[in-house]
């Protein structure tokens, strides 16, 4: 019943036609972007799930945050079971002014079991300049939890990420210039008919040629003067035009979780199918044999029995020209599970009857 589910998933996907979309949402401008930033920092309040006592990154943090706070103590004094040592992360976006809230990361990197209760201290976050731009600090949100009693335990998501919805609070601006006598477009993929139909739209929107293709992935378009003073109301109705995405020759697959998304314009040439599963067991006896009244013929016998079994493999021919959906429907119905349907694929491609990109994951 799953595989048949899974199946009638991808069938749909790949029958689906495509809705308009935005041209925002499948380009990015250039220079309007955001920033990583990065810190240190401390957990407290964690409930015996922080860093062990051997972890000695996160007792010398502790000793001179205590220390700058103007309290002096011994390293060997201190334990840190309910304090763990944190990297935070978080993405400063653009035009951010001084006081706007940004969410915030916050990840283990000692030995503590949970982030679960705990509450950051104050983090500066600085990008690869070096520069702060940001502070973090709050009460943890954790995902998941870790609870052991008795030598047993249960986990569950990850408990040693946590995040801080408006965590941190940006301190500094980022200087930002633009260009406002143009806009270049880059888009997310290369594909160059979607980049002539964003031209042909944006084109039509604005009733003059002022979009040109300058690379396979970018979009240059000049602003007219009745724009000038209204760059940005401009920009808003560029990145509003929609244009109708072409579907990519494309089969995804995981083989780690047995997942494949496929597009529908992946075409097959004629190619024959034959598929089958080859078990081995073996199995393995002791025999005890008791020796007899002389005290003779004692000892242990280990027998060693192997079978093989090989299944049915059903042989299928696929004409020329299906889809990739209807290979699926056909599979399916031999009782092919989406396992052995990456290693048939991986197999057609190889035979070089599958027009399409397979990526492999």
């Amino acid at each position: 019943m799953k595989r048949t589910v899974i199946t009638l998933m991808l069938i749909l996907l790949a029958n689906a036609s495509f809705a308009m979309v935005k041209i925002r949402d499948i380009s990015n401008v250039e220079g309007i972007r955001d920033n990583q930033l990065i810190g240190y920092g401390l957990v407290v309040g964690l409930n015996g799930t922080g860093d062990k006592s051997g972890t000695d990154f996160t007792i010398q943090s502790l000793v001179n945050m205590m220390e700058r706070m103007g309290i002096t103590v011994s390293k060997d004094d201190v334990s840190v079971k309910n304090v763990a040592a944190v990297m935070v992360t978080a993405k400063l976006p653009p035009y951010s002014r001084s006081g706007t809230m940004v969410d915030v990361v916050v990840s283990s990197v000692g030995d503590a079991k949970s982030l679960e209760g705990g509450t950051l201290l104050m983090t500066p976050l600085s990008a690869a300049n070096g520069q702060v731009y940001a502070v973090a600090q709050g009460p943890i949100s954790v995902g998941g939890m870790n609870v052991s009693a008795g030598g047993t335990g249960t986990i569950k998501n990850h408990p040693t990420v946590g995040m801080i919805p408006n965590g941190g609070i940006v301190e500094q601006e980022i200087p930002f210039v633009m260009d406002e006598s143009e806009i270049v477009l880059t888009f997310k993929q290369r594909n160059l008919t979607d980049l002539v139909k964003a031209k042909e739209a944006v084109n039509k929107m604005v009733g003059l040629q002022v979009a040109q293709i300058t690379s396979p992935s970018t979009l240059e378009i000049s602003v007219p003067d009745n724009y000038k003073s209204n760059f940005y109301v401009y920009l808003d109705n560029v990145l509003s035009a929609q244009i109708e995405p072409t579907n990519l020759a494309r089969v995804v697959v995981d083989e780690r979780t047995g997942t494949i998304v496929m597009g529908a314009d992946v075409r097959l040439n004629t190619v024959a199918v034959s598929h089958g599963n080859l078990t081995i067991s073996i199995n393995s006896t002791v025999e005890i044999r008791e020796p007899d009244f002389l005290g003779d013929g004692g000892g242990e016998t280990q027998n060693t029995e192997i079978n093989v079994q090989e299944e049915n493999a059903n042989l299928m021919v696929v004409p020329e020209g299906v889809s990739i959906s209807d290979l699926v429907k056909a599979l399916n119905s031999i009782g092919v599970t989406p396992r052995d349907l990456i290693s048939i694929l991986q197999a057609i491609k190889s035979a070089g009857a599958l027009h399409g990109e397979l990526q492999v994951m």
